[in-house]
Formats: structure tokens, C-alpha cells, sequence
């Protein structure tokens, strides 16, 4: 990456991706837009089209997404397990619309571009759903399952001209959400309790979680806190993080086990007895990378791909109400009791997510990860071109991230 030698200078990471015919290139400040549950960032973006090229057609954009909801080799008889939907469309060049507020990162691209950048920007509908993707198995084909947002532009002579392909190009994005400022106080706890059939005294099960929100990466304890007044034993304890998702349009609901652990330290815990334990699991993708079903936040060849983070809605509705793939996090806490006795369970909920950006915890996570970017950085370096007079460095979009295939 081209490093300038002036102080307190930040360069400015831009995305671009040209069609194959070379003549219309399409520049973006970021891929990544940032769901605030009252509204979502906008897609802002240029233009650019090579001087005679149209002819007196036009240019055209769209925000399409794409939500699969079974295998695509499932599909037979005209069968399809996909929704495709255009949530925004407009004409570019000339613009059709009226004037466009102009975002910064516009007025810096229009600026550097000349008269040639052509800007452009689309609005998310308010419901609609974050980018997630299932993890596909071994014997999967086809587009993994999951929620998909694309922005497309076309040359053609009316809107629905789309069959020249040299002169499209598309450009995948990812609608995203953060945890809030402050993680807040309430630490979720459960308490739960089984008693047996011809025998007395019940046996008690408390758990609790040090905090409400965990970001990724973070270790989830759970504190845990047995009362054996029966007159069974607890053989063992097993302690599990699962992901729960909900696939809103086919009303599936499934969950996996992302972390576990099994003990018998402090066991049998025998009738009068009592225990507490603590309990540390860290939820990651790259521990669950052959588990189909897997929500993760992205595709499986990122190198900084996550678990999905958990679906949060607006003050007054139920994450039930949410479309598209909805996904949660407990922890689930099992005593087996032997083969008589049965299972005492419970589940305590807990939200993960990644930390606003800014904050100090964003911070942390970021200086976390340096450690681990030398190849990258080496990548970086041969495929960033860097601008001196406005501190902007272009990377093309083609990759979007280090071993993922050109689009």
C-alpha cells in the first residue's frame, strides 16, 4: 500500500471493478454498510465511463438480493429454493434523478475522476435483513443458503436491457450490524429445578453469564452453581454455546453446537452436596469449519470470515419478527443424572457481535488481529495503487479478500 509521508494523513480505501470490456468502471468508498436498527448507511458510489462509449444509451443500477432457503441441487420441475428481488433500481447516466446530495467520498472520487464520474447511491428497505451465509457440507453443490446483496449496472438502451455482459459489471456487499455503545449491566442468568419420580428433594441447577453481549473472539463464561437435595447423582456436567437460526421463509428452525465442553471434575455431586464451577468456551467459526449448517458472516474462503452475529431489532419488536435468516446464541448447560435420573437443562441467551467501530474494544480487536496480517500486508503492497494529491488507495474488487476466487 503506498504510505504518504505527510503527518496525520489517513488515505482513504476505495473499491473499484471494471467490466470486461473495459469501458465503464464502478468505484465504491466500502463493501460493508452498517445496519444502526433505525436506519442503514447508504450505498454511495461513482461511476465512470469511457468518453464516446455510450452512444446515447444509457447506464442503470440496482440493489438486488438474493435469499436462498434450500440446495440448489434440490431444484427440480421448476422448483426454486431462492428469491431474487430488486429492493432499488435508477438510471445513472444521465442522471435520471434529481440532484444527489453528494457524500464525501463522492465529492472526493467526482473530484479525482473528473467529468466522467457519474455518482450514485441506493437505500436499504428498512426490513431488510443482514448478510449471512450457511455453511455448506462436503457433498453440497451449488450457492450455499443464506442471505446475498449485489449492486448491478448495466449498459442497454431501456431498463430492461441486460444481455451485454461485457459492458455489466457486479459488485457483492454485505449489510451488517454492531453491538451498541454500552454492553449495559443485566448479566442473564437461569435457574432451574428437577425432582424424581418415588424419590424427594428436587435438584437445582443456577446459571449465570458475566455479561449480556459478548463480541467476537471474546471468552463466554458461565458461572454455574448445582444444589443436590435428591437423592440422585450428578455423573457429569457438559457446557455448550449454540447457535440457534431461523429460516423465516420455509419456517425452519435447527441449531448447532459451536463450542462444547465435558467434565467430571467435582462429580458425582452426591445427595446434600453442592458445587460451583466456571465455566470458559470461545465461539469461532474457524473451530466449526466442517459443520454444515454453520451461520457465518460471510463466505468460508475469508480469511477473517465469523460466526453470524446474533439478529437485533428495533425497541418493541421480537427477533422473531425479523426477515430473512434470524440468528441467536445461548448457553446451554446439561447435568446427566445417569440413565434412570435423565438430563437437567437449561438455557441462558446471550448476544454476539462485533464492536462499534471507534470504540476502544474495536480497538482491541483490531491491534489483536495485526499479528496475523504479514501475508496480507505483502498482498496489500502489490495490488494497492496509491494517490499522492488525494490520499486515496484503490483496491480492485475482483478480490475481496486474500484466496477468495475473482468474481
Amino acid at each position: 500500500m503506498f504510505v504518504l509521508s505527510l503527518a496525520n494523513v489517513v488515505a482513504v480505501k476505495v473499491f473499484k471493478k471494471t467490466t470486461p470490456n473495459g469501458k465503464v468502471t464502478v468505484y465504491l468508498g466500502k463493501r460493508d454498510f452498517v445496519d444502526h436498527i433505525d436506519h442503514t448507511e447508504p450505498i454511495d458510489g461513482v461511476i465512470v465511463v469511457d468518453n464516446d462509449y455510450l452512444k446515447g444509451r444509457k447506464v442503470y443500477g440496482q440493489l438486488a438480493t438474493t435469499y436462498r432457503f434450500g440446495r440448489e441441487e434440490d431444484e427440480v420441475m421448476g422448483v426454486k429454493f431462492s428469491k431474487e428481488m430488486v429492493l432499488a433500481k435508477d438510471q445513472i447516466v444521465p442522471a435520471a434523478s434529481k440532484k444527489l446530495e453528494l457524500t464525501p467520498i463522492q465529492e472526493r472520487l467526482i473530484k479525482k475522476l473528473g467529468p466522467n464520474a457519474f455518482p450514485f447511491t441506493f437505500q436499504f428497505p428498512q426490513a431488510s435483513p443482514c448478510s449471512v451465509t450457511l455453511q455448506p457440507g462436503d457433498n453440497d453443490e451449488g450457492k450455499p443458503l443464506g442471505v446475498e446483496y449485489t449492486i448491478k449496472t448495466f449498459v442497454g438502451d431501456n431498463p430492461e436491457d441486460k444481455s451485454h455482459k461485457r459492458s455489466a459489471v457486479a459488485l457483492a456487499i454485505k449489510k451488517i450490524q454492531f453491538a451498541p455503545a454500552s454492553r449495559g449491566r443485566r448479566l442473564p442468568s437461569s435457574l432451574v429445578s428437577k425432582g424424581f419420580t418415588f424419590s424427594q428433594g428436587k435438584l437445582n441447577l443456577e446459571v449465570t453469564l458475566d455479561k449480556e453481549i459478548y463480541y467476537h473472539g471474546e471468552k463466554v463464561t458461565a458461572n454455574v452453581i448445582i444444589t443436590n437435595n435428591s437423592r440422585k447423582d450428578v455423573k457429569n456436567i457438559k457446557c455448550y454455546i449454540v447457535q440457534h437460526c431461523e429460516v423465516t421463509m420455509v419456517n425452519a428452525q435447527f441449531s448447532k453446537y459451536v463450542a462444547e465442553l465435558e467434565t467430571r471434575e467435582g462429580c458425582p455431586v452426591t445427595p446434600g452436596a453442592s458445587l460451583t464451577k466456571v465455566f470458559y468456551l470461545v465461539p469461532l467459526a474457524s473451530n466449526n469449519k466442517d459443520r454444515r449448517g454453520i451461520a457465518l458472516d460471510g463466505h468460508l474462503k475469508d480469511d477473517d470470515v465469523n460466526l453470524a452475529s446474533s439478529t437485533m431489532v428495533e425497541e418493541g419488536r421480537a427477533p422473531s419478527e425479523a426477515m430473512g435468516i434470524v440468528v441467536s446464541y445461548s448457553v446451554r448447560v446439561k447435568l446427566n443424572c445417569g440413565t434412570l435420573g435423565g438430563e437437567l437443562v437449561t438455557d441462558v441467551p446471550f448476544k454476539l457481535l462485533h464492536p462499534a467501530p471507534g470504540s476502544s474494544e474495536a480497538e482491541k480487536v483490531k491491534a489483536m488481529k495485526k499479528g496475523k496480517s504479514v501475508d496480507r500486508n505483502k498482498y496489500e503492497n502489490s495490488h494497492y495503487a496509491g494517490d499522492d494529491d488525494d490520499n486515496i488507495v484503490f483496491e480492485d474488487f475482483a478480490r475481496l479478500r486474500l484466496n477468495e476466487p475473482d468474481e
